[in-house]
């Protein structure tokens, strides 16, 4: 089982359907196919070695989704970066990786350059360009991508000798919880998941998907090899942009996409939403982090089409759940299968799931009992690169511990409460910061909150919120208060509210509550030592 699979079906089964619409280029699967195979022979060129990195930095286009095949054909290993990261940071990974081959949109030249400047061991020899910024010389072999492209226009897709445990993918996480590991995901790990997302998600040739989460997270790369398995059509935004993408969805006939709650958001408060025509929706899906359902309730009224959550982690490919209503709730009424949908969703295809306690027994299907969420399955990864005592550490008797903490009801729908590090105990009182923040969303002036704790000498913890209000509206830190008190107990109300104008984010788009709650927790370190 391999990634070359779903793209040779998607040629031979729908060779004339569009298959990418990126800004003024489109092609067909034919064509795509051919472009894959020109690549495939410009890196043979490069005298590449099975299993051999290529690192990616690139805004969403059809240029990721070219490189995401060709690596996968040659049985080289694919590297996609957050652009968001700083040179060192990207230095790190291009080291820790051993990336010989790195593909770089001109938008980040400059940081190219920095991060290969970094004083790491650095085995990079040849850098792939494309994009019409300007480009500079740097000791590793330079070439122009559309140039090796049509250098190698006519040859014939490379015969595919890779095995589903073959490593596909490396996939660096963030940081957000401390040093980058490196992900690693094998052929099967992704080609499975792409099959159940197929079925999960109903995908057919009819669909028309948009990349709008950034390609080099697996919010939205999964959609890369599910959709073309579909014979889907794939279109793009380069970055996010409320109001292009909305414009997007309405141009491009968009029938699915995926967004991180923080977009959606930013999308819903766009002022000139409800001019547009967003008919050719028929599902949207989250991820990424909880969302409120009041956001939920919005979004589905707004967009009109079915809404669904999915969770999971880089290390499970990623689906996890899936919110996706089971048949007999057909008939339910509108507000319960609102809530369906705003949980974290019942086991996607493939995946064995469990809620346990500390001492390994599962918590009953009550919606109440609390316990860490572990899984396993074939879409799991089998550990980070280099790093086997984090390896240990995250996959005990060959569960995958997620560090997620859920509730399950006796339908089998998981609903998160917290990350276990973003719990908060106040007094000796647990407090899930997503049901606080839940709340604060409920309040007709907010347009994004985060909620965490911070150190107080007498409680242990304190409720901490930041929040950012609606353009214009004044709100005061008392009246927000006791909005909360008036839905929630007195003790998980914040006992101050910070306002901004924006949240700091992830390179994923998700709100970074580390960085929020950090100086916070820095200060008390300082005096501690």
């Amino acid at each position: 089982m391999n990634l070359t699979l779903s793209l040779s079906r998607a040629i031979a089964v729908f060779p004339e359907r569009e298959a990418v619409v990126d800004g003024q280029f489109a092609a067909t699967y034919q064509q795509l196919g051919e472009r894959v195979s020109a690549l495939c022979h410009a890196l043979l060129g490069m005298n590449v070695v099975t299993g051999e990195v290529v690192g990616i930095i690139a805004p969403n286009g059809h240029e990721f989704l070219e490189a995401y095949y060709a690596c996968a054909v040659l049985g080289l290993v694919l590297n996609p970066i957050n652009f968001r990261l700083s040179a060192r940071e990207i230095g790190g990974i291009l080291e820790d990786s051993d990336a010989r081959i790195l593909v770089a949109h001109t938008d980040f030249t400059n940081l190219v350059v920095d991060s290969i400047a970094q004083p790491f061991a650095l085995k990079l020899k040849e850098i792939v360009w494309f994009g019409s910024g300007q480009r500079t010389q740097l000791e590793a072999c330079a070439h122009d991508y559309e140039n090796l492209i049509a250098g190698n226009a006519g040859k014939q897709l490379p015969e595919c000798a890779v095995e589903g445990s073959d490593l596909a993918h490396l996939y660096y996480t963030s940081g957000t919880t401390g040093k980058s590991k490196g992900v690693m995901l094998t052929q099967e790990n992704v080609t499975f998941h792409a099959l159940a997302s197929v079925a999960e998600l109903s995908l057919t040739d009819s669909d028309t998907w948009a990349h709008i989460g950034p390609m080099f997270h697996l919010l939205d790369a999964w959609a890369v090899f599910a959709c073309t398995w579909a014979g889907a059509r794939h279109t793009f935004a380069p970055y996010f942009k409320a109001d292009e993408v909305l414009l997007l969805i309405e141009q491009q006939k968009v029938t699915i996409t995926a967004l991180v709650p923080t977009m959606l958001n930013a999308m819903l408060n766009e002022p000139d939403i409800e001019k547009r025509d967003l008919t050719s929706l028929r599902l949207l899906l989250t991820a990424g982090s909880p969302i409120a359902p009041e956001v939920v309730k919005k979004a589905v009224n707004i967009f009109g089409c079915d809404y669904w959550q999915f969770y999971g982690m880089t290390e499970t490919s990623p689906f996890l759940t899936i919110s996706k209503p089971k048949a007999h709730m057909a008939n339910w009424s509108t507000d319960r299968l609102l809530n369906v949908v705003s949980r974290t969703g019942r086991t996607f295809i493939g995946v064995e799931l469990k809620i346990v306690r500390p001492d390994g027994s599962e918590v009953e299907h009550n919606d109440r009992d609390v316990g860490e969420i572990i899984v396993r399955g074939p879409s799991v990864t089998q550990g980070y690169w280099r790093q086997p005592a984090a390896t240990a550490n995250a996959i005990e008797n060959g569960w995958l511990h997620t560090g997620d903490l859920a509730v399950i009801d006796e339908e089998g729908y998981v609903n998160i409460v917290d990350r276990k590090k973003d719990m908060i105990i106040t007094g000796g009182e647990n407090v899930y910061s997503t049901e606080v923040e839940y709340v604060l969303y409920e309040h007709p002036s907010i347009v994004e909150c985060a909620v965490f704790g911070i150190p107080d000498d007498q409680w242990g913890e304190t409720v901490k919120a930041v929040v950012v209000p609606k353009p214009g509206v004044k709100i005061s830190e008392g009246e927000l208060i006791a909005f909360v008190k008036e839905r929630l107990a007195s003790y998980k109300a914040p006992r101050s509210i910070e306002f901004a104008e924006e949240l700091p984010k992830t390179g994923s788009g998700k709100i970074y509550k580390k960085g929020l709650r950090e100086k916070y927790w820095q200060s008390l370190e300082r005096q501690v030592h």
